[in-house]
């Protein structure tokens, strides 16, 4: 996959995934979300090597001073697809300080758009929460809901005490 990028305000969306922040991410869905407690940092490494992923970025700026947040990643989703036929979208997130900005909005906006996944023919995805979101690009419950199965061996992930 080609590297996008696109830029808005004092933010960008890039796929390079050697700008992603595995703790930020890894923070998130382990400690944060809902869909993805307790994760380990190694599952976490290998979802990103196997799908598409889009990080969400604090822009930084050569010309004017820095603050502490330039180049910080404040939001993340991922593609699992094969760029050919079928999408699912997954572990989809913006930092709370960061939320009311309209930036889930144009991370959605941003994977929709992406040249490497044009043309798919279905794209999936799962929310408890977010139905509002998802709809403006065209989601919907399943239409024939009765064709589509899952196999679900655990529910949750193991809490690690170490």
């Amino acid at each position: 996959m080609k590297i996008y990028e696109t830029f808005k305000n004092e933010f960008i969306i890039s796929t390079d995934k050697s700008k992603l922040d595995v703790d930020i991410i890894h923070n998130y869905l382990c400690n944060e979300s809902y869909w993805a407690k307790n994760i380990p940092v190694e599952l976490v490494k290998k979802s990103i090597d196997g799908s598409c992923c889009f990080g969400l970025y604090v822009k930084e700026n050569p010309v004017l001073n820095q603050t502490p947040t330039a180049g910080r990643q404040v939001g993340f989703a991922r593609v699992i697809s094969d760029c050919a036929t079928f999408g699912y979208l997954a572990d989809v997130f913006i930092l709370d300080a960061y939320r009311g900005k309209g930036l889930s909005k144009w991370l959605m906006e941003t994977i929709m758009n992406c040249p490497d996944l044009q043309g798919l023919r279905r794209w999936l995805l799962a929310t408890k929460d977010a139905h509002g979101l998802y709809t403006k690009f065209g989601f919907l419950p399943l239409d024939k809901p009765e064709r589509i199965m899952g196999f679900k061996p655990f529910e949750a992930y193991p809490q690690n005490n170490s």
